[in-house]
């Protein structure tokens, strides 16, 4: 996982306040390293920003950055971007990949063994957002700071 960039915010109306970009491209650790960069992005929010951010807030984060991350490497072809932003009272987690298919939720199975990412990203996210791109998707995940 390699670090693009991290920066503070602009001033200009609506753009993040922290925001931090990773492209994912090599093999090993993904999942592991993108749950450490976004415990590490979000400790900045609180000691740089003095964002209160519960640690509830952080576990929640790293769930959904696993849950995205895995889908990301498991069902689409080539590099996967990952964009940690703090936007007002939330954060939000950007996984972009080339699978320009979008995910579904799949119906609700008691013996299904595996196979609910999405289901848990829609379960602990305020709000879930699947784009098409010129090379793939990206999907947003908006997680409340006071969760």
């Amino acid at each position: 996982m390699e670090s693009v960039s991290v920066d503070e915010g602009e001033t200009v109306p609506d753009a993040p306040r922290l925001r931090a970009s990773y492209a994912l491209e090599a093999e090993g650790a993904w999942i592991a390293q993108a749950r450490h960069f976004a415990a590490e992005f979000l400790g900045r929010a609180r000691t740089r920003d003095g964002l209160p951010v519960p640690e509830r807030v952080v576990e929640i984060t790293q769930l959904v950055v696993s849950e995205l991350v895995t889908n990301a490497r498991k069902y689409a072809p080539g590099p996967v971007g990952l964009d940690l932003r703090v936007f007002g009272d939330a954060v939000e987690v950007v996984v972009r990949d080339g699978n320009p298919e979008a995910p579904r939720p799949r119906d609700a199975d008691p013996g299904r063994v595996g196979q609910h990412g999405l289901e848990i990203v829609m379960a602990v996210a305020e709000a879930l957002d699947v784009r098409q791109e010129a090379e793939g998707k990206s999907i947003t995940a908006r997680i409340g700071l006071s969760a």
